[in-house]
């Protein structure tokens, strides 16, 4: 994501103290401990402007969802939206997918919400992909027996990828849709899947099940 550099990052991420995690390594392991009062950790990679995680917290009151981005321009207007709304169940993470296990604990992290990545078209770059199998043996590492990852994207290409390595890489495919929307809006919508929506543009998606991690 390539955004214009913002004004007055400092105070404005001071002002976002509350649910902006900076040294998320100390947290790895006690995520609910440190943060008592849900039942479950929810993890979106890539959080973009934040419309889903604010939407998508506001639906699962019990659950504390952890968002990372690694883009700090767009990580700032997340933060401030769920600042902004009062969103009790949400904090933030600078950071990318390669280091999810020094930040959550083998089984810590019940589901995973990966929207709208950049979808690396050129075949040389598939292993930038976050649904290509190194990354997802990442993603068994963190989940729970039975976690799930939740994915969407509008690029029918990196579906289709994607459908083939969650196979392989020991997930039930659930809830497999190649046009989501097809009938009318369909769950929490991103800003760039309200965006694709309203031009028609088809919307995949499936749910992942993680049914064996003995795979490597």
């Amino acid at each position: 994501m390539r955004m214009r550099k913002k004004p007055n990052m400092p105070q404005r991420t001071e002002r976002c103290a509350a649910v902006h995690i900076t040294a998320p390594e100390a947290y790895r392991g006690q995520w609910l401990k440190k943060l008592p009062g849900y039942r479950q950790v929810h993890l979106e990679i890539g959080c973009g402007k934040g419309k889903f995680t604010a939407e998508t917290a506001l639906s699962l009151p019990d659950t504390l969802l952890i968002a990372v981005e690694r883009v700090p321009e767009a990580l700032i207007i997340a933060m401030e939206r769920v600042v902004r709304d009062e969103i009790p169940n949400v904090r933030f993470i600078e950071s990318d997918a390669s280091r999810l296990p020094e930040l959550f604990a083998p089984g810590e992290v019940s589901r995973i919400y990966i929207n709208f990545c950049d979808p690396w078209p050129n075949n040389g770059h598939k292993k930038r992909r976050l649904t290509h199998e190194n990354f997802l043996r990442l993603y068994r590492e963190v989940l729970a027996p039975g976690g799930e990852i939740h994915f969407k994207t509008d690029n029918r290409g990196l579906f289709e990828f994607s459908i083939g390595e969650l196979t392989r890489g020991g997930f039930e495919l659930m809830e497999v849709t190649r046009d989501l929307h097809r009938d009318g809006p369909v769950g929490v919508m991103t800003d760039y899947e309200a965006k694709f929506c309203a031009q028609g543009v088809s919307i995949n998606r499936c749910v992942a099940r993680l049914k064996d991690k003995s795979i490597d």
